[in-house]
């Protein structure tokens, strides 16, 4: 939806639809404030609106978030066009760092470009630059602590990357012309806190909730992950930019009425917030536009009804490693089988956490876990049963990681990580596609032969499935769990 096409944004926005929630906002000239196209606020006049691509973009022009349908609320963007790819890795990296202290040079070292070049792609694609998209993330993300939690403001500002409360209340004040108090809601029942924090989380609506919680609890790890109660829970440890880590829990649940996950953490986690909620976000896939994935994939059902359902997302990963490790010890073995495994060696090399939940007591042990073991991996990886030949492509892959040979975040590039997995001994082209679709976000992986794959579209040999997913790209991660979703 292009904002120059004002005929179309205002019919967009009258109708409310949920579809482009996320994708245009709309500046309001008569209130001075800019909504979602979703806003149930009275409808303003033709002449009285302004539409822009970006939160940050209608701030910079002046206007406030409207504090009925919250623009901070509003779902991320998909990568679908290869030449802003920069522009979204940037965005996205600033949206999990902006609690940090995240700077332009290091985001570009990381990017692998010059920041000026960076500078240049983001204002082009985002109209605004990178430094006043990360200062609109932090505002937002202050702004939906002060409304919906009981943290205390100095807390809320640190989380947010403010750095100090003088500086979080200087551009309140300047941007919004509030103070953050103004928005904390009245405190009831004596405002007791419980040591968690609920954040909520928006989606472009349809979303197959059950069919990605099936997926995700029939490959839960015991002890690191639980799917009781309909909703998803998990262990977390995370280390920050100087190096300190951070462990906890945090627990996923789904409002359909409104669109949204909600997330839960513990308190343990709130120095590292911006990380917790990206991760969610990634492994629950919001950032995707189920409705240009389904006008693409649609032509499925022409080789069987139901092959192919709106509002399917592709499952992926919170810890890239601990992914990745199952994945190898899924080779040629059940997924039931896979994930006892997983279990085992949580239990055996995991971190022991209490988070006072049934099932939730390991953290699945890191890359560097796994090295300290040293040469005797082979035999107690044995004594959990697990090959040696499974044990050393582990270790291979730890090795790998920690030396940053291999990169496995939403930045790296998918196929050329990939070919950089197959030379590990032990990860083939299954393996390798399978890490890159769930821990690098990438939409296009389509594994031919895949048992489910197979069994999905009988009588077709591995040669002829990949010809025919050639009609899917970009999108053949999502007709990949498509098929798996319909055995």
């Amino acid at each position: 939806m292009l904002p120059e096409n004002k005929e179309a944004c205002y019919e967009v926005f009258k109708s409310k639809d949920a579809r482009f929630d996320g994708r245009l906002f709309v500046g309001i000239s008569s209130t001075g404030i800019y909504c979602r196209p979703v806003c149930r606020a009275r409808l303003p006049k033709f002449e009285n609106c302004t539409y822009f691509t970006t939160a940050a973009e209608a701030e910079q022009a002046g206007f406030r978030p409207c504090l009925l349908c919250r623009p901070e609320l509003a779902p991320g963007n998909s990568i679908v066009d290869a030449s802003s790819a920069l522009a979204h890795k940037a965005a996205r990296l600033l949206e999990e760092n902006c609690g940090n202290g995240l700077g332009l040079k290091e985001l570009s070292s990381r990017l692998g470009c010059t920041d000026r070049h960076l500078r240049r792609v983001f204002l082009e694609e985002y109209r605004v630059t990178p430094v006043r998209y990360l200062q609109t993330c932090r505002l937002l993300l202050a702004k939906n602590l002060m409304t919906d939690t009981d943290l205390p403001v100095l807390d809320v500002a640190m989380a947010a990357g403010f750095g100090s409360l003088r500086r979080m209340n200087e551009l309140f004040q300047k941007q919004y012309k509030l103070s953050p108090t103004n928005l904390r809601k009245e405190i009831t029942e004596n405002g007791s806190h419980k040591g968690e924090t609920a954040i909520t989380v928006a989606y472009r609506p349809p979303y197959r909730w059950d069919a990605m919680l099936d997926f995700l609890a029939a490959r839960a790890i015991p002890g690191v992950e639980t799917t009781a109660g309909r909703c998803y829970a998990r262990t977390v440890r995370l280390q920050n930019r100087d190096g300190k880590v951070y462990c906890g829990w945090v627990r996923v649940e789904h409002f359909a009425n409104k669109n949204s996950l909600r997330v839960t953490l513990s308190d343990s986690l709130i120095s590292i917030l911006t990380q917790v909620l990206f991760r969610v976000r990634r492994l629950f896939d919001l950032y995707c536009e189920p409705v240009l994935v389904y006008e693409k994939l649609r032509e499925m059902n022409e080789l069987r009804a139901g092959l192919c359902v709106p509002g399917t997302r592709v499952p992926g990963c919170f810890d890239p490693f601990e992914t990745s490790v199952r994945a190898i010890l899924g080779q040629q073995i059940t997924v039931k089988a896979a994930g006892t495994l997983a279990g085992r060696l949580a239990e055996h090399f995991g971190t022991p956490i209490e988070t006072g939940m049934d099932g939730l007591n390991r953290i699945f042990p890191t890359a560097e876990d796994i090295l300290a073991i040293g040469k005797g991996i082979q035999d107690q990886f044995g004594l959990l049963g697990v090959t040696t030949a499974r044990s050393d492509c582990i270790r291979a892959l730890a090795e790998a990681l920690i030396s940053g040979e291999i990169d496995l975040n939403q930045c790296a590039d998918p196929e050329r990580e990939m070919e950089k997995l197959q030379n590990i001994r032990g990860i083939g082209r299954w393996t390798a596609q399978y890490i890159a679709m769930r821990t690098m976000d990438w939409p296009d992986a389509f594994l031919e032969t895949d048992a489910g794959i197979r069994h999905a579209l009988p009588g077709r040999s591995p040669k002829e499935l990949l010809e025919l997913s050639e009609r899917w790209r970009p999108w053949r991660s999502y007709a990949t769990v498509n098929l798996w979703n319909t055995l």
